[in-house]
């Protein structure tokens, strides 16, 4: 039996239906997040799991027993929010203690459970500290301490590292990681960063409009999506209209408008004349002056480049007018050799590169 189980959970304001008949579980132990833009629902559905707010159809179940008629602050399960949502006036020792002190635990089991906790994320020393004389990633790993110190069943977090920069928030990406692998807790993280969602879990269920698109493991999405949504919305990927003009022996046929025939690996089911997009990712595209003989090549002209320190990202304009992106890794030391802006160039991939999705 799964830990969490949604069953199509929905929820309306109004005649605006925010959740749309969702339904997914969690395992014991799983680190499992909704990702997805801005109004997709995902953290109306986070504060549904919590029972900050009721579903209007649908249930949700924890250990198989419906929640419907457990308020939040009776059910075994904690968020952590963006805001960290600590009390200004106690210290991090006692905004740690606050749950258990309201749940009557004794002195000395509430001393002991607090210096756990606070050894766990790494913070013993900081106890008695304020909120305010402490760090922005000090106090996500107190928020984090006091929703963990009394073990719930689930943990929810509301897109916790949103307001850290840049290489704190890689730095508290492994904190999440660590301390969920050692703690066994599953976590349900909401978040519209999808290479935090791809580095931290282990299922990634991605939604827009209400509905999830696609659920499963982060390496499934991100090479095999199962449509035009997800394709683009996970990473950078390059999209190309075709129409499937033949499929042998597990090659597609695909023809571009502007490009001609390109050869794809076939997926199941795929019909002469249905129309898709082939979705290739940059890093599956090789640019160069001359390419030996690939299934996939094109010439085209150098518009744009971004160099990001490992890797550098060009915009190549092929003649029909088609913008391919192409990545290269700088692997060479010192200051990597670019192709200039409107230097003559070729592109190409394998026909095993690339993914066929139905429109």
């Amino acid at each position: 039996m799964p830990l969490l189980e949604v069953r199509r959970v929905t929820r309306r304001f109004g005649d605006f239906e925010a959740v749309k008949a969702v339904s997914f579980a969690v395992e014991a132990g799983e680190f499992f997040t909704l990702l997805g833009p801005s109004g997709c629902g995902k953290t109306t559905l986070l504060r549904m799991i919590a029972g900050f707010d009721l579903p209007d159809a649908g249930q949700i179940l924890l250990d198989g027993r419906d929640l419907a008629d457990t308020p939040a602050e009776r059910r075994p399960i904690h968020t952590v929010f963006q805001s960290y949502a600590l009390f200004p006036h106690l210290t991090v020792e006692e905004n740690v203690a606050f749950p258990l002190k309201m749940a009557g635990r004794p002195a000395g089991e509430i001393r002991a459970r607090v210096a756990e906790a606070l050894a766990e994320v790494h913070l013993a020393e900081l106890a008695g500290q304020y909120p305010q004389q402490i760090s922005g990633g000090q106090k996500q790993r107190v928020a984090l301490a006091r929703a963990l110190v009394d073990r719930p069943r689930l943990l929810l977090l509301d897109e916790p590292l949103g307001a850290l920069d840049l290489k704190l928030r890689e730095a508290m990406q492994v904190e999440l990681i660590r301390l969920q692998r050692e703690l066994g807790i599953a976590f349900v993280f909401v978040t519209h960063d999808q290479p935090e969602a791809l580095a931290l879990s282990h299922r990634i269920a991605v939604m827009r409009e209400g509905v999830i698109e696609q659920l499963d493991e982060p390496s499934k999405l991100y090479g095999f999506p199962k449509n035009r949504f997800v394709a683009g919305f996970i990473g950078e990927c390059n999209l190309l209209d075709a129409e499937v003009v033949g499929a042998a022996d597990g090659t597609l046929r695909l023809t571009v408008e502007g490009l001609g025939t390109i050869l794809a690996p076939a997926g199941a089911g795929e019909k002469v004349g249905e129309r898709g997009v082939l979705a290739l990712r940059p890093e599956q595209v090789r640019i160069a002056v001359e390419l030996p003989a690939l299934d996939n090549r094109f010439p085209g002209t150098v518009r744009d480049f971004l160099y990001i320190g490992d890797v550098t990202t060009y915009k190549v304009e092929l003649d029909n007018g088609h913008v391919l992106a192409a990545l290269l890794p700088n692997q060479a030391p010192g200051r990597a050799r670019f192709f200039e802006a409107g230097e003559r160039v070729v592109v190409g991939w394998p026909r095993e590169a690339g993914h066929y999705v139905r429109d």
